[in-house]
């Protein structure tokens, strides 16, 4: 063969391989898709979970939960708890061995378009974000300001065209909005607005939560719908670590569960200032709340729909500030996975956090370790996974987008490495290194498996340092910054319709104004 003719030839692959890269593909021929299954990392061994379940049944029953309302009291008593002396909420055994064998499990979570319906049980393992963030990082002048609510709303267009993020969380908490009041109703909305995933939310006072659900209905079409297919959970920190309970957060959870709503039982203590410093032993705190605060959703209603949050974090104790991208925050959020799994529910927990206030070579290696690992152990549903910094505190709209880069390779790590009699290649290997021209670029077997084996990063940049010398030297922050604009232009969804809205806005107060959401749409001008 000459030069030319192997010139022309590999031309010929790289059109061929640029041309089905090109071509959509379906989700189920994808390299990966959302829930792949995961549970080949275990850092506790068969053991080591027994006696954490033993030690966290044991200071249910001994030290329980201070701080319970009155209704939580009698329900609970009721179904065999005691208070002592001291007002504390104790656990018998039977009770949560019960409420093991009868809880609810593989339920779906569902979202508004159907195509984003999650099945979090078993080692499936799903992405998304979380957070309550005060400040927006702005990349380009490396500052932080106030979160704002058309930031959470311009957070949930971008995830809602991120492939590799499947839910969408809460990120910020806007500071524009002056009371709770404000905040619940209008968080809620904005998420709705932005994104059709699943949303997860939080609210402050009962009177809220009824509220919220009265505008879920209207987006429903009917409460019998929203019940049906119920598109938002709350995210629910229902104890004070350690081993309180957080009063006016159990009453929205009381309303939550009798309105339908998923609930986030969400135990976030940080080991070494609110659970211990012995990384089990804050294993052991968590396990036990969330196991507390099973049996008392279920003593609401029987088989309400939970998703159990074990999410404690880890501090830095030189300093006492929490550290969210520490190694130690990847196996403690591992092993609290284990736990889940071993009592076989759907487990939610965070990890993919980090402490750098910027989107830099910090931030990749906090965020990849902690993601990577809690995926690898089968997290079900891995809150916090894309675009925080300053352990919570700031969140970057950039860092969705490569975020979103980092989460797909994780899924392809999770996903694994099929091993059949086609995958072997042995006539693919004969036919090349006997018959053929040596390598496989231009082979069917590489043509057919480029999109269902492989992923490929929308932002990450694989030139050659030549290719990149001559493009202007990309950094994958700006081009972040660029797609950000570009989605922020273009992507305007209209998922409340134009009567439902008019319904929502004459119900309740809604601040995000509808100019910033249709932009150059005339309707918003209508009377």
């Amino acid at each position: 063969m000459s030069v030319a003719e192997d010139l022309s030839r590999r031309r010929g692959g790289r059109d061929a391989r640029r041309a089905l890269r090109a071509r959509p593909i379906p989700l189920e021929e994808a390299a990966v898709h959302p829930g792949m299954t995961g549970g080949q990392y275990k850092p506790l061994s068969e053991r080591d979970v027994q006696r954490i379940h033993e030690a966290a049944l044991e200071i249910l029953e001994t030290v329980g939960l201070a701080q319970a309302i009155p209704s939580c009291i009698e329900m609970l008593t009721a179904k065999g708890c005691t208070l002592t002396d001291q007002g504390r909420l104790l656990f018998p055994r039977g009770l949560v061995e019960d409420t093991l064998a009868t809880c609810a499990r593989e339920f779906v979570l569902h979202a508004r378009d159907p195509k984003h319906d999650m099945q979090p049980w078993g080692n499936r393992v799903y992405f998304g974000t979380a957070g309550a963030a005060v400040h927006i990082v702005e990349v380009e002048t490396r500052s932080y300001r106030e979160s704002y609510l058309a930031d959470l709303y311009d957070c949930a267009r971008i995830v809602d065209l991120c492939d590799h993020i499947h839910f969408f969380q809460r990120t910020i908490t806007p500071r524009d909005m002056l009371t709770g009041h404000d905040l619940d109703i209008n968080t809620a909305y904005a998420c709705l607005a932005g994104t059709s995933k699943h949303v997860g939310t939080s609210m402050v006072h009962p009177d809220h939560v009824d509220e919220v659900l009265q505008m879920l209905h209207y987006v429903a079409g009917s409460e019998r719908a929203w019940r049906a297919r119920p598109f938002v959970s709350q995210s629910n920190c229902f104890v004070v670590p350690p081993m309180k309970f957080a009063e006016d957060a159990c009453r929205c959870l009381e309303a939550a569960v009798r309105g339908g709503m998923p609930v986030l039982l969400l135990s976030a203590a940080q080991a070494g200032a609110t659970s211990p410093a012995a990384l089990a032993g804050t294993v052991v705190q968590a396990v036990a709340e969330c196991l507390a605060g099973l049996c008392y959703i279920n003593a609401v209603q029987p088989g309400a729909v939970a998703i159990w949050g074990t999410w404690p974090f880890v501090s830095d104790l030189r300093t006492g500030a929490m550290s969210g991208g520490s190694g130690e925050q990847a196996l403690i959020t591992a092993a609290c996975a284990q736990m889940g799994h071993f009592y076989k529910l759907t487990v939610g927990s965070a990890a993919g956090m980090c402490d750098s206030k910027l989107p830099d070579i910090q931030a990749g290696y906090e965020k990849g370790v902690t993601a990577s690992l809690a995926a690898m152990t089968g997290v079900n549903l891995l809150y916090e996974t894309a675009g925080m910094h300053a352990s919570l505190l700031g969140f970057c709209l950039e860092s969705l987008l490569i975020d979103n880069d980092m989460l797909g390779s994780i899924n392809r790590n999770i996903r694994g490495i099929e091993v059949n009699d086609e995958t072997l290649s042995v006539d693919v290997i004969r036919n090349v290194c006997v018959d053929g021209p040596g390598h496989y670029l231009g082979h069917d077997q590489t043509l057919s498996l480029m999109l269902k084996e492989y992923v490929y990063p929308a932002l990450g940049n694989r030139m050659s340092p030549k290719e990149w010398n001559e493009a202007g030297k990309p950094d994958i922050v700006e081009r972040a910054t660029a797609k950000k604009r570009e989605i922020l232009s273009t992507h305007y969804p209209d998922y409340i319709p134009r009567e439902i809205d008019d319904l929502i806005r004459s119900k309740h107060d809604i601040k995000l104004p509808r100019e910033i959401m249709q932009p150059g749409d005339p309707r918003w001008l209508r009377k």
